[in-house]
């Protein structure tokens, strides 16, 4: 090909030298063949799944892996499916997290930040298994919850048939809801299961809202829940309410919980009012300390006031210092001075045995210089209540009284101490 110069002479046309056409050229299929690379990438669940979990557990200074089938899908929001998931700290022998499914729908954005923006539109679990003390132990590692990034959740956070492990107790059958979760909003969650704590079985049915998701926010929780026992059981329609802190472990500071009961055996149902205040944690068991407990409107429960100090782990502990408002109407009549104490009667309760209080609690209760000093057993006094009227008049306990003067018909004793044997074993 020649080009005309305008004087009738003729010279060769320009041409792109073939060597830029053939580097245009390698550009564009190394740019194709990268694409391909990484749409077939993106298509392969296991490799996204090793990315995400790569990612999870920078962030949460924890080895997360995924033994089985993985299942991704582009189509609208992203979603990531994992199978037998287990998260686990290094060095410590029982996994803090398992699941069988866990479903995540998430953005690209999620991964990208490398765990310092953490938006995810929905979660998922299915049988996830949480233990008590590998979880403590995993938070006495992390840094302080200001430097955490509050994570937002858009579409829900749905657990199915879950488990919580903790020391002489489990909770089974865990049904969670939450519907969002967002930086300085409230997050409201719906709870359902059981807890079962040797041969007591607890059912619950609660609603839960925290105030915020950052630390420290109010939580208040409202339903009910029902403790099972083999020959009597006490529902609660409860309210509690308290701040929870992470800080050092598993606590609730400033708790106060509130029901209606009822105590419900064989032959008997007695409602009553219950009030308890204090500090709750967890640590290798349950510790409220200090306690405050009131219990009122029992009939044959008496109407109680004081505090001391609650510990339940492989045993149950109670220390309770406070007073009985008045001796029960519905209790035998004991003669003066006894049955007209002046004011309350200053009463201490200490037990130390098994959680249904089925071992020896002391009792000590005073009227003035009318002193009791006894033990019971708590499942043998239920009995008693839940006996015929007048069947037998007197709680089955073993003790001794003493007081300056006993008023009986036609009597008056002094200085008179009586012991009380039960022999109904």
């Amino acid at each position: 090909m020649t080009a005309d110069t305008g004087d009738g002479a003729t010279t060769p046309a320009k041409r792109p030298p073939r060597s830029r056409r053939r580097t245009w050229l390698i550009v564009l299929v190394v740019a194709l063949v990268l694409l391909a690379g990484l749409l077939r990438w993106a298509s392969r669940p296991q490799q996204v799944a090793s990315l995400v979990l790569s990612q999870a557990s920078r962030a949460l200074g924890l080895r997360i892996t995924a033994k089985g089938v993985s299942e991704y899908t582009l189509r609208g929001l992203p979603k990531l499916v994992l199978r037998d998931v287990t998260a686990q700290r290094d060095g410590d022998a029982t996994p803090v997290f398992q699941a069988d499914r866990v479903l995540l729908s998430l953005p690209w954005s999620t991964l990208k930040s490398r765990g310092r923006d953490i938006t995810v539109h929905r979660i998922e679990l299915d049988r996830p298994r949480l233990d008590i003390g590998a979880l403590q132990r995993w938070l006495a590692t992390r840094p302080p919850s200001e430097k955490r990034p509050t994570p937002t959740l858009t579409d829900g956070f749905v657990v199915t048939d879950g488990r919580v492990t903790g020391v002489g107790w489990a909770v089974e059958r865990l049904a969670l809801t939450v519907q969002t979760l967002a930086p300085g909003q409230r997050v409201r969650a719906a709870l359902r299961g059981r807890i079962i704590a040797g041969a007591t079985r607890v059912p619950f049915d609660l609603a839960a809202t925290l105030m915020r998701p950052e630390m420290p926010a109010g939580l208040g929780v409202a339903g009910n829940l029902t403790v099972v026992q083999p020959d009597w059981r006490l529902p609660l329609d409860l309210v509690l309410r308290g701040v929870p802190d992470f800080g050092d472990g598993l606590a609730l500071d400033a708790m106060v919980l509130g029901a209606q009961a009822r105590y419900v055996s064989r032959e008997t149902s007695l409602p009553f009012a219950m009030g308890i205040a204090g500090r709750a944690s967890y640590a290798s068991g349950l510790h409220i300390a200090p306690l405050g407990l009131a219990l009122r409107r029992g009939g044959p429960i008496p109407d109680i006031t004081g505090g001391g100090r609650l510990d339940w782990g492989d045993s149950l502990a109670l220390a309770f210092d406070g007073r009985m408002e008045r001796w029960p109407e519905a209790w035998p009549a004991l003669p003066a001075p006894l049955g007209r104490p002046n004011g309350p009667l200053p009463t201490t309760l200490a037990y130390t045995g098994p959680a249904n209080f089925s071992g020896d609690a002391a009792l000590h209760v005073e009227s003035g210089a009318t002193l009791f000093d006894g033990r019971f057993r708590l499942p043998r006094v239920l009995a008693w209540l839940d006996a015929p009227a007048n069947a037998v008049p007197l709680p089955p306990l073993d003790g001794r009284v003493s007081t300056p003067r006993l008023e009986i018909p036609g009597a008056t004793l002094e200085g008179v101490e009586v012991e009380i044997v039960d022999d109904r074993e």
